[in-house]
């Protein structure tokens, strides 16, 4: 993985406001989760309630599994972000259904995808056409997040997304970023965003704690291109992961405390994808989050 080097060392001040804020960011993530059996009761047992919890959608099982684990969850007192991908949801009727069901379960933020179903169930192809016709029912919600591609996605041109991330940011709060493993290429993505004119507050995506190997075969399928182009830009991680062993994502997220730390990067937080290991996760985080502070108390 390339590292970001600066010419000169970070004064002593710099790195104090780059691990405090770091500190912030990892105290109050977001933890992706799948609509899977059990997955309610392992969100209970080992994820605090002051972390938002996101949940995907299945193209194959539809909508229903996301918004039954969305209520279970937000009954039991989380902050939910449910996915709503524009190409499971039929039609008009059937969008204010949706609509309704969550605002009734005290849900206030949806995460509008496209999705990664090949051909639309009715009359929304994109996130931007779902959002468009959401219309003042967007105004229920107190946030409304986007996705944003910092490498090219597995189904959609790199031209199409950048243009789609125009077409939704007036009708959107926040853009969350597909998972990516290289502080420089985020750093770059971010900027990029910026100079471009979008200044909605971005959610880094970063994979949680997980077996190595099960990561590497999740990773062709998450927006990261064919193997051949993943071994060509990843190839350093990916000869990490073929060995056996546990990913984190901390030297990552160190790499990007300047960036977490730059008020005019606008960068949220962190949004992690925990592919259900939420017990490996949530032990990680709690762990750097004591690391970080006595860091700052002897530093």
């Amino acid at each position: 993985m390339a590292r970001i080097r600066s010419p000169e060392r970070a004064s002593p001040a710099a790195e104090a406001e780059s691990r405090r804020a770091l500190i912030e960011a990892v105290k109050h993530p977001r933890y992706e989760v799948l609509p899977l059996e059990g997955a309610a009761d392992d969100v209970v047992a080992h994820v605090p309630p002051q972390v938002k919890v996101t949940v995907t959608a299945s193209p194959t099982r539809g909508l229903d599994p996301t918004l039954d684990l969305a209520e279970r969850l937000s009954g039991a007192g989380y902050a939910v972000a449910p996915h709503i991908s524009a190409r499971l949801v039929r039609d008009q009727d059937h969008l204010e259904e949706l609509l309704d069901r969550l605002r009734s379960a005290g849900v206030n933020d949806l995460f509008v995808i496209a999705g990664d179903a090949r051909e639309p169930a009715g009359d929304f192809p994109d996130a931007a056409a779902l959002l468009s016709a959401m219309g003042g029912l967007r105004e229920r919600f107190a946030e409304i997040g986007i996705s944003g591609y910092p490498e090219s996605h597995h189904l959609i041109s790199d031209e199409t997304t950048i243009q789609a991330m125009f077409e939704k940011e007036s009708m959107a709060t926040y853009i969350v970023s597909q998972i990516c493993f290289d502080a420089e290429v985020i750093v770059t993505w971010v900027r990029r965003v910026h100079a471009r004119g979008t200044l909605l507050p971005i959610w880094i995506g970063v994979a949680g704690t997980i077996s190595n190997r099960r990561l590497l075969r999740i990773a062709g399928r998450v927006g990261l291109g064919d193997s051949a182009r993943l071994l060509k830009a990843h190839g350093a991680w990916v000869r990490r992961l073929v060995r056996p062993g546990v990913y984190t994502p901390t030297r990552l997220i160190r790499e990007l405390a300047p960036q977490v730390a730059n008020a005019a990067g606008r960068i949220a937080g962190f949004h992690v994808y925990t592919f259900n290991e939420l017990a490996r996760t949530e032990k990680w985080r709690r762990q750097l989050v004591d690391r970080l502070i006595d860091e700052d108390n002897h530093a």
